[in-house]
């Protein structure tokens, strides 16, 4: 891997770092996302299926899983309004994008590859396992080893879908809480990819505040390095200025990947008070001020038809400035 150190692997190639420009850290643009569908029931149960209609926006927007149509991230429709999603993200200053479906969730690195070339936007890909409950049957078996050859090739020598193109970042690995023995597996098989090729890893955690530190620790004990990965979605795992910062000693990147989201709870799981963007901010502001402003990452982990500008979601391109801006 020596021909790689210090260069970030996309889908088009090689590239140095300093090229990037503005990065959003945690995305999808092809995402087959069906298996959290959850059916509305009683007098909402006939919007299962609703329209993106003015009168249904609202609903979808606060019940963003109940929607067939919503979940569904890998369509024609989602084709279509991606290419203009990626270019009004360029036109306002955007350099890249770090795309982490992969196994379980329908990576499609060719198309990634054909978004990068028509749009101008550099895309890293992802590799390794997401949750249990979105594998395979065949798959739920997979060894570490097993795991591990698999993501290895992604990135050395190509992604099955496409073998000119190859994986730049580990992840997202998923996983729930409690943690599932596959995802353990995939976590340990993580650890042994970084070890072998430097690659970054990035980590989805289960929706507990104990998840995160107990990811990192069997990540730790498989030999990874957690400076060189991220923990994703803190912004609705870990919910105190305390508690953040007790994290934040572990080492790892840390990523407030759901701007753009502001709903009174979040969805897969309602015991969870969603926070807003402002508290986002709040949240990082802490963390900056606790030492850890190098340690900071962001995003908006679209992956519902909702968050798209074609269906009535936010201009997300627009807000890394003002980000920059208020946390500065």
């Amino acid at each position: 891997m020596a021909t790689t150190k210090g260069k970030v692997q996309t889908v088009l190639g090689l590239v140095e770092p300093a090229s990037l420009g503005v990065t959003m850290m945690h995305e999808h643009m092809h995402l087959d996302f069906n298996v959290a569908f959850i059916p509305p029931e009683g007098k909402y149960a006939h919007k299962a299926d609703c329209d993106f209609t003015l009168e249904n926006s609202g609903w979808i927007r606060q019940n963003p899983y109940a929607s067939r149509q919503n979940v569904t991230f890998c369509d024609a429709a989602v084709d279509a309004a991606m290419r203009d999603e990626l270019r009004t993200y360029r036109e306002n200053g955007g350099g890249a994008v770090v795309e982490v479906t992969n196994y379980g969730i329908g990576r499609d690195a060719a198309l990634l590859a054909a978004y990068s070339r028509d749009t101008a936007v550099t895309i890293v890909t992802g590799t390794g396992f997401y949750q249990h409950m979105f594998q395979l049957e065949s798959d739920l078996a997979l060894t570490v080893e097993e795991m591990h050859d698999r993501a290895l090739k992604d990135i050395t020598d190509g992604c099955p879908e496409a073998p000119l193109v190859k994986a730049g970042v580990i992840g997202e690995v998923g996983s729930g809480w409690p943690i599932h023995d596959f995802e353990r597996r995939a976590i340990q098989a993580a650890a042994l990819g970084q070890q072998a090729t430097g690659c970054p890893v990035n980590f989805h955690p289960g929706r507990d505040p104990a998840a995160a530190p107990e990811v990192l620790r069997i990540f730790q004990e498989a030999g990874g390095d957690v400076s060189n990965c991220i923990m994703s979605h803190l912004d609705r795992s870990i919910q105190t200025a305390e508690g953040l910062s007790e994290f934040a000693k572990i080492g790892s990147y840390l990523e407030f990947d759901l701007f753009g989201i502001e709903t009174s709870h979040y969805t897969l799981a309602p015991h969870v008070d969603m926070p807003s963007d402002a508290q986002r901010i709040q949240r990082i502001k802490h963390l900056v001020e606790d030492g850890y402003e190098d340690r900071v990452v962001i995003s908006h982990d679209i992956h519902t038809k909702h968050r798209l500008v074609s269906k009535q979601g936010p201009e997300s391109s627009k807000k890394s400035p003002y980000l920059r801006k208020q946390i500065s």
